[in-house]
């Protein structure tokens, strides 16, 4: 019995990466499987080896095309994707490279929605009803999203395809998107949100021209380029990466800050909040001084501003001001006719940074609005004048003082804080693609179908590798590269450091990572190459020194 959602007694294993309407039944050919055999010297295969539901004469992937209707016995189907690159077929097959070789041998398999239920059968004669529109086909497509060479008339005509999944639609959207552009743009944007190359590889010695304290516990320091050249102009909202000395006798430490000013040719602003037990931070709020020079990254990062025409609501918390802080320059500087929200939570007058250069912008914004919020007001902080409400900030009190669930909201501020205020702008039914979030620390980690448990990154155990040190900045910790894993995920897996990641090989760009110094090589190739500054940590292994952020 074929229903909506799955075959009764033949259901999907991950929900999350292969169930749902457009996905109800995956589908594969026996002339694939002959094909296969011939390939990979293989005389060993059972039906259901790829993971389909249905295994089926015929229906070559080249000459069925998205939107084709079946009739097959009882239930009508109806052709509305590719197969998606899934690490199991890798390991169902004993081949690693299975994800890749599928995309790249034009040989996925679909899937079909269920548009009449019914029951199903062995030998039962699939019959077409009707024809998709457009007539691409199932290999046409897959290979339109994950090999090179993309077609713009191509994507026009995929997306007239009524029947095309949702998610692949929305690849194509940003992918015509960039061919649509000002300037041609690197990398796949329909696989990866990908960031353009960083305006300079590796670390750039700067000065502390100038310390100032923002708060009892925040401090910003200005940084100009010790060679005197102008710094490319970054996107407000990014960060960059310290690589600090703390201990001479130690390995540098590395730490990413948000920058805080407004994009400028001759300098970066950092404000660190000085944490009781942190490296970094105690670092530079107790042994910088002005004149010290220190290694800094190009700017990077995609928690920046989007263009559009909706209001703008700069959320945050603690330190969390300082990416929103240099979106609210931004701003003013554009003299934007936007409605701009800067809604802020701290402790009391004396833990609010930058509590005059955002009211002084907030003036300078002809619909610019604050809202300030005291989670333990001291006795000499005034109701009215340093802050607006005591307690917390919540969707509720957002709602209460007239905001839009139509804006765009940017979030930044400690852990408890994003998954709140994410839950409660998700509850108040605003669109998640509305919500941007910027994460201090790891990000969170995507490992299709398998537990998530977080430990605290550390060295991989066993005796250390001969080869170049590999850093991970968010994470804080510098192995050194050991032949014994396979690429840089194997390590970072090893180190307990959060990872992203779906094929394993080389074809979803899930587990692309920002490339902040050194450099890759790829074994095997990736069907195609991310742009410059990333790096697919599921198939590399360091050629030198690496630092990624993660």
């Amino acid at each position: 019995m074929v229903r909506k959602l799955n075959i009764v007694g033949d259901g999907q294993g991950d929900l999350s990466g292969h169930g749902g309407e457009q996905r109800a039944v995956f589908v594969y050919q026996m002339d694939a499987y002959h094909y296969w055999e011939s390939f990979l010297g293989r005389n060993d295969f059972i039906f259901g080896q790829f993971g389909e539901n249905f295994t089926v004469e015929q229906l070559a992937d080249d000459e069925v095309f998205i939107g084709d209707r079946y009739r097959i016995g009882d239930a009508i189907f109806e052709v509305t994707a590719p197969r998606v690159t899934c690490y199991r077929v890798g390991i169902r097959m004993k081949e690693p490279r299975m994800p890749a070789l599928l995309v790249a041998q034009h040989r996925p398999g679909f899937y079909f929605r269920v548009l009449q239920e019914g029951e199903v059968g062995a030998g039962d004669d699939i019959v077409k009803i009707a024809d998709g529109p457009e007539r691409l086909s199932v290999a046409e497509i897959d290979a339109l999203l994950y090999l090179p060479g993309h077609s713009r008339e191509q994507l026009e005509r995929a997306l007239r395809i009524p029947a095309l999944s949702k998610g692949w639609q929305s690849s194509f959207q940003a992918m015509l998107e960039q061919e649509s552009g000002p300037k041609a743009a690197e990398g796949n944007p329909g696989l990866a949100n990908e960031e353009q190359a960083p305006a300079w590889p590796g670390f750039r010695q700067m000065r502390v021209a100038n310390m100032s304290k923002e708060s009892e516990s925040v401090t910003s320091f200005i940084l100009e380029p010790i060679d005197g050249k102008p710094i490319p102009v970054f996107q407000a909202g990014q960060f960059v990466v310290l690589r600090l000395l703390v201990d001479p006798g130690k390995p540098p430490v590395l730490r990413s800050y948000s920058l805080s000013d407004l994009p400028a040719a001759n300098h970066l602003r950092i404000s660190v909040k000085k944490e009781l037990n942190g490296i970094g931070s105690s670092f530079l709020c107790n042994r910088a001084r002005e004149g010290d020079r220190l290694d800094v990254s190009a700017p990077r990062g995609s928690f920046t501003l989007r263009p559009g025409q909706n209001p703008v609501v700069l959320l945050s918390a603690g330190v969390g001001a300082t990416p929103v802080m240099s979106m609210l320059h931004a701003l003013a500087a554009e003299k934007s006719q936007r409605e701009i929200w800067w809604i802020y939570g701290a402790r009391n007058r004396a833990e609010h940074p930058f509590a005059e250069e955002s009211r002084s912008l907030l003036k300078q914004l002809s619909r610019g609005r604050g809202y300030i919020v005291y989670s333990k007001p001291a006795a000499i902080d005034r109701d009215g004048a340093d802050f607006d409400a005591p307690g917390h900030i919540d969707a509720a009190l957002l709602e209460k003082i007239g905001l839009s669930r139509d804006s765009d909201f940017y979030l930044c501020g400690p852990t408890s804080f994003l998954q709140n205020m994410r839950d409660g702008l998700r509850n108040w039914g605003v669109l998640a693609g509305n919500v941007h979030t910027e994460i201090f620390g790891s990000l969170e980690a995507i490992t299709p179908g398998m537990a998530q448990v977080v430990h605290t990154p550390h060295l991989p155990q066993g005796p250390p590798g001969s080869g170049p040190p590999v850093s991970f900045a968010r994470s804080g910790i510098t192995a050194a590269w050991d032949r014994k894993f396979a690429s840089l995920l194997e390590l970072a897996e090893a180190c307990d450091v959060p990872v992203r990641w779906a094929c394993r090989a080389g074809v979803c760009h899930t587990c692309m990572t920002g490339l902040i110094g050194g450099s890759v090589i790829y074994n095997p190739e990736p069907l195609e190459l991310p742009a410059p500054g990333n790096v697919l940590i599921c198939c590399s292994q360091p050629n030198a020194g690496v630092t990624l952020d993660l």
